[in-house]
């Protein structure tokens, strides 16, 4: 029980920590995510440095590695964790993930913020509360135009629509990391909330340049 628990940690969090945007923008354009903009490895900061396409297939990949690994823990679970309920197991790989994805350990653990490896941990295990949470994400940033403010209400949002929208058995590990993982993607975005009281926080649509914040 404890080893295969702590497999599906090590698995969870290696696939969570690869940096996708990091090896996006290395490969392709030669250049080093974390000396633009907020240094942060993330779509959004991808995207502001000019690179849309790249921008738009790292919160793809993101999304997927947290799929990935929510959807591996659960097809392990039945044979490696036989007595520990479902939810259980893919709560564990989802927060995992998202760890991974926010201290990944090839980047000496300065990662991303968890927003799309968050998505995608719980389109797996929460689909129809990811499904409204990323709908309250594109209200808001189409509201407002601030990334970060969409980014802070999709993920306080989640665990709200996970209580009325996840059917069935809803156990307390399953619940907790739902709160976890929405409070470490608030807690990443602290300098964002500071630049939004303050009125200094850059709007979608404009450019990072090198040492500005985004």
């Amino acid at each position: 029980m404890v080893g295969a628990s702590v497999l599906v940690i090590i698995v969870s969090y290696l696939l969570g920590s690869i940096p996708a945007g990091y090896l996006l923008v290395r490969v392709i354009r030669k250049q080093d995510i974390r000396t633009v903009g907020s240094g942060n490895i993330g779509a959004t900061n991808v995207l502001r440095s000019g690179g849309k396409g790249l921008g738009a297939a790292t919160f793809l990949l993101d999304m997927l590695k947290g799929c990935a690994a929510v959807w591996l823990g659960a097809l392990g679970a039945p044979i490696l964790m036989p007595e520990s309920p479902l939810r259980n197991v893919e709560a564990l790989a989802a927060l995992c993930a998202v760890l991974g994805h926010m201290f990944p350990i090839w980047l000496r653990f300065r990662g991303g913020k968890g927003v799309a490896t968050g998505f995608g941990v719980f389109l797996v295990a929460a689909p129809w509360a990811a499904l409204a949470a990323i709908s309250v994400f594109f209200v808001v940033l189409y509201l407002t135009r601030f990334v970060s403010l969409a980014s802070i209400l999709g993920a306080a949002s989640f665990p709200v629509f996970a209580w009325f929208l996840v059917e069935g058995d809803k156990p307390w590990p399953f619940l907790a990391v739902q709160t976890i993982v929405a409070l470490l993607i608030i807690v990443k975005h602290h300098q964002n909330i500071r630049r939004l009281l303050s009125g200094t926080e850059s709007r979608f649509g404009s450019h990072a340049r090198e040492g500005r914040p985004a």
